[in-house]
């Protein structure tokens, strides 16, 4: 019996990607260093998320064979993830055996994971430990293995399924928000680029091949020159400014801005980084982490503005707001005390009187 093996389907490629400047960046920029800690891609339906990603699994170098692709679902449990140790080995024959997990298998490509505001918050640190550390521990009844994982994590969500937790967006390395395309001449260019690719998938790949060959070499020369950038005293000091302008938490925001500015110096082939790639790159670290008080103008109030009467609350008295800058006193729409007459209490006859 001969069994037939279905080809691989053909991938849409990277430089064919319509309109995405942006996410391209922020994919590249990870490629190139991983330990910026992955991207966020934020967006609604069919805005290109899955597909940029996996086009970036495609153009990754150092392999004689495509880079791996791998998706993380929903219901995948943490030793499906992080992989397992079989302690019943040791006991056997005092070898420490390691069921690999979705981490490895992704080591040098990508790890997708779509919808990761609803993934469990435990998977979600691990994964991002991971992630930014490039190297995966598995502990077990105090036994420990690790090995290494360094990947492209790319994150995906539609804010209209739910948000992230604060202390986890915080930790995504890069962020970026897509948008339905509404301008009709853009939109018109990305159904021509699909349309192409469905009719005839290798007949636009052919087309692109060049330049993702030009790119991926690109890329291989960014990384080995990576380690030999360094950045100097102004450009540290024009990304903890960036920081401190924004009123971010921490100072990773700091760090990762520092590291996608290297990156980016890196990818153009300069040999310095400069306070411009920290510009270059400030919005992509920085957007999912600013607090909401930095984008208010400095002197506005910050006094909550009080709620529209539904007709059950009290005004406040009309004296206390006829004197301006005088605010009313007490608790805020009170009513002011009003006298109130006393009547004596008499013997209702439950109780004998009390003699004199």
């Amino acid at each position: 019996m001969t069994v037939v093996q279905a080809a691989a389907p053909a991938v849409f490629p990277f430089t064919a990607l319509v309109g995405q400047s942006e996410l391209q960046r922020a994919l590249l920029l990870t490629a190139v260093d991983p330990g910026i800690g992955g991207v966020l891609i934020s967006g609604p339906r069919g805005t290109a998320k899955s597909t940029a990603a996996r086009a970036l699994a495609e153009l990754l170098p150092g392999a004689k064979e495509a880079a791996p692709f791998v998706s993380l679902p929903l219901t995948a449990s943490l030793e499906q993830l992080v992989g397992s140790l079989n302690v019943e080995d040791v006991l056997r024959d005092g070898k420490v055996r390691l069921s690999p997990g979705l981490v490895a298998r992704a080591h040098g490509g990508v790890l997708y994971v779509d919808e990761v505001n609803l993934l469990p918050d435990a998977l979600v640190d691990a994964l991002l430990d991971v992630a930014a550390s490039g190297v995966n521990i598995v502990e077990r009844d105090g036994i420990s293995q690790q090995h290494a994982a360094r990947f492209v994590l790319v994150g995906t969500m539609n804010p209209e399924e739910g948000e992230l937790r604060p202390q986890l967006l915080d930790r995504f390395g890069l962020a970026v928000t897509l948008e339905n395309p509404r301008d009709p001449v853009p939109r018109q260019a990305i159904l021509r680029a699909r349309l192409q690719f469905d009719e005839d998938a290798q007949a636009l790949i052919g087309a692109h091949t060049p330049q993702l060959v030009q790119l991926g070499e690109q890329l291989t020369r960014a990384r080995a020159a990576l380690a030999g950038l360094t950045w100097p005293d102004a450009v540290l000091a024009h990304a903890a400014q960036k920081a401190l302008d924004a009123g971010v938490d921490g100072v990773r925001a700091d760090l990762v801005m520092l590291r996608a500015a290297r990156a980016l110096a890196a990818l153009e082939g300069r040999s310095a980084v400069t306070t411009a790639d920290v510009d270059a790159v400030a919005d992509l670290a920085l957007a999912h982490r600013r607090m909401e008080s930095a984008a208010t103008p400095p002197g506005a109030s910050q006094r909550p503005q009080p709620a529209p009467s539904n007709g059950n609350q009290h005004q406040p008295a009309p004296d206390a707001l006829a004197e301006p800058g005088r605010e009313p006193e007490g608790d805020w729409g009170a009513l002011p005390p009003q006298p109130v007459a006393t009547t004596r209490v008499v013997s209702t006859g439950a109780w004998p009187a009390k003699k004199a």
